[in-house]
């Protein structure tokens, strides 16, 4: 290698060590080498053409971000260990493999946002994790994750922006309006952030050599969104080009449109494509076809091609999935020709839950695509077009039973009518828009001009991108692999990370401090620090969300009982009592926040 590329390369490494040395420190890793890789036409160049709202140095912190906690929870979340086992014994593996990506992420922005602007922070907005998914049932518990609410920031921020958050909780009286006046008058920016730090987490927990990944989206405002919410939308997702020239010629294309009517608009947009040659991506599956299955004949009527699993993407010679994983197909909505010169198309149909679908909608400048949104409910009993009509009806309605059994052509048990009202209120409560016949993320954006950092770090490898999961370099030294996305351009990272500790040492390093102590390290026998406080609370928000009540003095109180054992077991939920009273008693100043039921 020549001198010059020698000392680029030197300085490519320094400066990358230099911006996102708070994560590696806290991670103990070295930065061994570090690629980038510019995926547009733009011709940018690394330092000197920056591609974010964020700035070169924090972009590259969020990069590195994306990349520790796919390389930590690719080996350190039990990957593949929930193969063979019964629904009980996989689940347990699923939330333990949330956890850590929940907690290598929350730990990043920490030591990351302590080089904010002093006026800015970092909101999570939507989180995957709420919901039971595949295989699970509400009993279970909701899973570890990274959801609304959370703050990074320098701490007088940060304690202003908790203040405000309880109250859009617990406050009904207090809108999103109120919030955001507040927010401007104290000369504060937020950018918000929708992520789910594991994707395809069931299919990490049974060893699948491709899908998982980590998703973060970060904007350079928040979204408006009020308290925590999950929930699931439809989504069609196309080629700007077709829904233009549909435009063109007075026909409407969104979620709602006929696909037969979707398809004309294909044939229009490019009259030579076969319909054969017209992919759907679509979620499969028998528990799906109540909610779906409508759409998928839609498509063969025409003479579609529904995508089934295994299916190899020509485009990067991998075998796809429809099990799970609506947000990467995204990548790939778009055409292509064969060797015969015959024109295909990809598209995405279906619906995903909320926080992929609201990332989907956003990447739609970046892509040039198309994505239309549609609220759906969080039960699985109706088809879809029943499903975003009942999203629009009135819950406080006296008449509300009648009109939903008259829309669904049946009468509905007490506990269905009950559980139909619940998800419209939930909706409606969490500031989501009920009232449009479909949505985008500009609906999510209330500034209406935005900007979007969008990365995703790869824990193995994606058929949709062909970029490839974490790999083993040596025994302490592994690449992984983040792609980030922006209106302003694309590139692709490639780190060589290497671990300053011991083997035996880096599952510590990494894991959250409450499983390390239901993993038996004792409390009693480590150095306390003030650090501790900040680390439970957030560990706590984490593993059992569902258990704890916001008080309005920024303080939170933990409810046990309502702890499903499905995400910590009776002998950890002892453990982890044993361990909250002692800090409680012992460190009372450090842990005045804390009450337990």
């Amino acid at each position: 290698m020549p001198k010059t590329e020698i000392r680029n390369k030197r300085n490519l490494i320094a400066q990358w060590a230099f911006d996102t040395r708070p994560i590696l420190g806290r991670f103990r890793l070295w930065l061994e080498d570090v690629e980038v890789t510019r995926l547009d036409d733009s011709g940018g160049v690394e330092f000197l053409s920056e591609i974010t709202f964020a700035g070169g140095a924090m972009e590259r912190g969020f990069i590195m971000t994306a990349a520790v906690t796919a390389l930590g929870t690719r080996l350190f979340g039990r990957h593949g260990e929930g193969k063979g086992l019964d629904k009980k014994g996989l689940n347990g593996v699923k939330k333990d493999a949330d956890a850590i990506s929940a907690y290598m992420m929350s730990e990043s922005f920490w030591f990351l946002t302590r080089n904010l602007p002093e006026n800015h922070a970092v909101m999570v907005c939507l989180g995957e994790g709420l919901m039971p998914k595949g295989g699970e049932s509400p009993d279970m518990g909701s899973n570890p994750l990274l959801g609304f609410g959370r703050i990074y920031a320098r701490p007088q921020v940060a304690v202003f922006l908790d203040r405000q958050v309880q109250k859009l909780i617990n406050d009904p009286t207090f809108t999103w309006e109120d919030f955001i006046k507040r927010v401007d008058r104290e000369g504060v920016t937020i950018w918000g952030a929708a992520i789910d730090t594991l994707e395809n987490t069931s299919r990490f927990a049974k060893g699948t050599d491709t899908g998982p990944m980590t998703v973060l989206h970060l904007f350079n405002q928040p979204l408006s969104v009020t308290r925590p919410y999950e929930g699931y939308m439809g989504n069609l997702l196309l080629p700007c080009s077709v829904t233009e020239k549909a435009a063109d010629n007075s026909i409407l294309v969104d979620f709602h449109t006929p696909r037969s009517k979707v398809m004309d608009a294909i044939k229009m947009t490019w009259p030579e494509i076969k319909n054969e040659n017209v992919h759907v991506w679509t979620l499969s599956g028998e528990s799906r076809e109540a909610r779906i299955g409508s759409l998928w004949a839609q498509w063969r009527e025409v003479g579609a091609h529904i995508i089934e699993d295994g299916w190899v993407l020509p485009t990067s010679g991998m075998p796809v999935f429809t099990d799970s994983g609506t947000y990467a197909p995204t990548y790939n909505v778009g055409t292509w020709l064969d060797d015969d010169g015959q024109r295909h198309l990809f598209l995405v149909d279906g619906y995903a839950a909320s926080a992929e679908a609201m990332q989907a909608a956003s990447l739609a400048p970046i892509l040039k695509i198309n994505v239309s949104l549609s609220l759906f409910s969080s039960k699985f009993d109706l088809p879809w077009h029943l499903e975003s009509s009942i999203m629009h009806l009135n819950p406080e309605a006296e008449n509300f039973a009648a009109k939903l059994n008259e829309l669904v052509g049946k009468n509905l048990s007490d506990a269905d009518v009950d559980d139909y009202r619940f998800c419209i209120r939930d909706a409606r409560d969490s500031h989501i828009p009920l009232g449009r016949r479909t949505l985008g993320a500009d609906d999510f954006l209330p500034r209406k001009t935005w900007d979007v950092m969008a990365l995703a770090g790869f824990m193995l490898d994606d058929p949709y991108t062909g970029s490839s999961g974490v790999e083993k370099l040596s025994d302490d030294t592994y690449a992984v692999t983040v792609r980030m996305s922006t209106p302003h351009g694309v590139k692709q990272v490639r780190f060589s990370l290497r671990f300053m500790e011991d083997e035996d040492v880096r599952p510590l390093v990494c894991n959250p401090l409450l499983i390390r102590f239901f993993h038996g390290e004792n409390h009693l026998d480590r150095a306390i620090k003030i650090s501790d406080s900040g680390r439970i609370r957030n560990e706590l928000q984490t593993l059992c969300s569902e258990a704890l009540e916001h008080l309005d003095d920024s303080g939170m109180r933990v409810y046990f009982d309502r702890i499903s054992t499905d995400v910590i077991s009776v002998a950890d939920q002892k453990i982890l009592r044993e361990v909250l009273v002692w800090y409680k008693q012992h460190h009372p100043r450090w842990f005045n926040w804390l009450e337990l039921s």
